[in-house]
């Protein structure tokens, strides 16, 4: 099975030191941005399954990186971290794209069993994929008629 890939964006340096650890400490790999210029840049380099995304950052702001992240790189998915919840927040970045939401603090629990969702949405679409160009690659042979 393949490994979960995950990318933590927010601009607060302990959160993320700390939940990288982690998550490393189980078996995930966990990357880490404070910036939503540097998470682009991460995702332009690798593949990532699930982006957890702070929405209040300096510079370019969370709304703007998830717009950013669906658009180029529709595979990941996108769990928003907000310490400022409002019920307008979550719903523009569900509509933008986003998977879920959480509200911080988050436990480490909380963190896992949003990953694993997405994870398991990712790796669906994955195979989907897959399943289509096997098929068209074949000619369509083994199609029902």
């Amino acid at each position: 099975m393949e490994k979960m890939k995950i990318l933590l964006v927010d601009d607060e340096e302990r959160l993320l030191s700390t939940t990288r650890k982690l998550f490393e400490k189980i078996g995930i790999e966990a990357l880490t941005a404070n910036s939503g210029r540097e998470a682009l840049a991460i995702l332009s380099d690798r593949a990532v399954d699930v982006v957890f995304l702070d929405i209040k950052m300096p510079g370019m702001d969370g709304m703007e990186t998830l717009q950013r992240i669906k658009k180029d790189y529709p595979l990941s998915e996108v769990i928003i971290l907000t310490g400022h919840a409002t019920m307008e927040t979550a719903v523009e970045g569900l509509k933008l794209g986003a998977i879920d939401y959480l509200i911080k603090p988050v436990s480490m629990k909380d963190f896992l069993e949003k990953a694993e969702e997405a994870f398991e949405k990712v790796t669906l679409q994955k195979r989907k994929i897959h399943s289509a160009r096997m098929a068209e690659s074949s000619g369509g042979q083994g199609e029902l008629r």
